[in-house]
């Protein structure tokens, strides 16, 4: 518990970085800290942090992480859910993890006319329930791993960019059109 205390206290506050202010801490330099902390089945956790969770359910060691995995894996089924709904074809049934409000922000997410908009939606939604579960011992190792799949969402939703999407989309479209010629 010492340990951690150390370790928490190290790392920059990153909850108040906005759009487009730049983040006081990489994932580089927070899993070498952690490194210098956590003994070595937590880095085995650590090294394994993804904001994709594992298809099938498996423990991680962590009540916090195995929360998180099962929020994020039910959120990507009820995308795919609505995505598939939306273009008519067959989902299958909905798993019994998702939730009525899991669902309703895939609708929502879905639903929406900009793909960024929708991203950012996703992420708003996504620190919501983050901060939900993340627990209220501020020094505990599932507060370390909370604080790391923060700071990945945080730099994901910073890679998003309107122009570069935008030009991104056009060559992409463009070379479809290239290739039916």
């Amino acid at each position: 518990m010492s340990k951690q205390y150390y370790l928490v206290s190290q790392l920059p506050d990153i909850s108040a970085a906005g759009e487009k202010s730049t983040l006081p801490i990489t994932e580089k330099y927070y899993r070498d800290l952690c490194s210098r902390f956590l003994d070595s089945e937590q880095i085995g956790v650590l090294n394994n942090l993804s904001l994709e969770a594992p298809r099938e359910v498996c423990k991680t060691g962590s009540d916090f992480l195995d929360k998180w995995y099962d929020f994020e894996r039910s959120l990507r089924y009820a995308l795919c859910q609505v995505r598939a709904q939306k273009m008519k074809k067959d989902a299958g049934s909905i798993p019994v993890s998702i939730t009525a409000d899991i669902l309703q922000a895939a609708r929502t997410a879905v639903g929406m006319d900009s793909p960024l908009s929708a991203e950012q939606f996703l992420y708003d939604y996504r620190i919501s329930v983050l901060n939900n579960l993340q627990p209220l011992d501020n020094f505990s190792v599932d507060y370390v791993y909370a604080y790391g799949i923060r700071l990945m969402l945080c730099e994901r939703i910073k890679k998003f960019d309107k122009v570069n999407g935008t030009n991104s989309y056009h060559k992409i479209y463009d070379a479809i059109l290239d290739g039916d010629r």
